[in-house]
């Protein structure tokens, strides 16, 4: 009788990480507003899908291009199955025949978007392109401006154990062994672990300086939404009370922090009893180990 869902949400410190589109020489964030009337930057789930995969080293699944004008899309090569590829195994496909059938499968890993815990207050960054223009004589300097936020951010991640590494192809069903899922999540453990983001000129470190989660029998992401911060103090209560709201969640959860990072460290340390992050990431890893043995 297997665990069926590992879920874990963490907390990370970075600035501006992902822009929407551009108006005239201004770059925005992408964010979201609160009925407070508070916006939030946040780090869509396609652009942390896009640095994990990449680097897992497992961004080689082949693509192809199918339809026709302005009906094209790009899509996994129909050809590629979860057994050559742990990215189509991990993160799910569409695929289309000529018959323009659809064979899918939804994404076993599921990442929320990344979003602000301190609200974004309208700093921006003024560019110029001076160090050129005045190489060149008698010409004249660009300007831009990108928006910037320097925040922590909370993101969640939700894993359907029991379908990684099993998939049915034309009514076969097709699978890797028990020693390959684990390797395949502990790669992935170890990826979001030191995970880290170019952008614009900048590598911005993606580590998580808090991690709350574990195996579970419920694939609920207990700890998404749940994970807040007011001045710069993480509220402590919230989290008990999750992890006192079942005993599922009170004997399989495991806390990691960085300390020294917030403010309330002290209580922190007294009341979640956290261990040191590389700990946490090993006892997620030994739990995998388990489910798959």
């Amino acid at each position: 009788n297997m665990k069926k869902g590992l879920t874990m949400s963490l907390i990370i410190e970075c600035g501006s990480a992902n822009y929407g589109e551009g108006f005239g020489n201004i770059t925005p964030l992408k964010k979201l507003t609160r009925a407070s009337g508070e916006s939030y930057s946040y780090i869509s789930r396609q652009a942390l899908r896009y640095n994990i995969i990449q680097q897992m080293g497992c961004d080689n699944t082949p693509v192809e291009a199918k339809g026709s004008g302005t009906k094209k899309v790009l899509q996994f090569h129909s050809d590629a199955d979860i057994i050559t590829y742990p990215e189509i195994d991990l993160f799910g496909y569409m695929k289309t025949d000529s018959g323009e059938r659809a064979t899918t499968r939804s994404a076993v890993v599921r990442l929320s978007n990344a979003i602000a815990l301190e609200p974004y207050t309208g700093d921006t960054d003024y560019l110029t392109n001076m160090g050129l223009a005045a190489r060149a004589k008698g010409e004249d300097n660009s300007i831009a401006q990108s928006e910037i936020h320097q925040s922590f951010y909370a993101y969640t991640i939700a894993i359907d154990l029991d379908r990684i590494g099993v998939d049915e192809v034309n009514g076969k069903v097709i699978s890797i062994d028990n020693t390959e899922k684990a390797n395949r999540l502990k790669k992935f453990l170890d990826t979001v672990m030191f995970l880290y983001r170019d952008i614009k000129g900048r590598r911005e470190n993606l580590s998580p300086v808090f991690t709350v989660g574990g195996i579970y029998d419920i694939k609920n992401p207990f700890f998404e939404n749940r994970l807040q911060l007011f001045k710069g103090n993480l509220k402590i209560d919230i989290i008990k009370q999750v992890i006192d709201s079942a005993n599922l969640i009170k004997q399989n959860t495991e806390i990691g922090y960085l300390k020294g990072t917030f403010r309330n460290d002290n209580d922190i340390i007294e009341q979640l009893k956290p261990v040191t992050i590389k700990e946490f990431f090993d006892r997620m890893k030994q739990k995998v180990e388990e489910v798959y043995k």
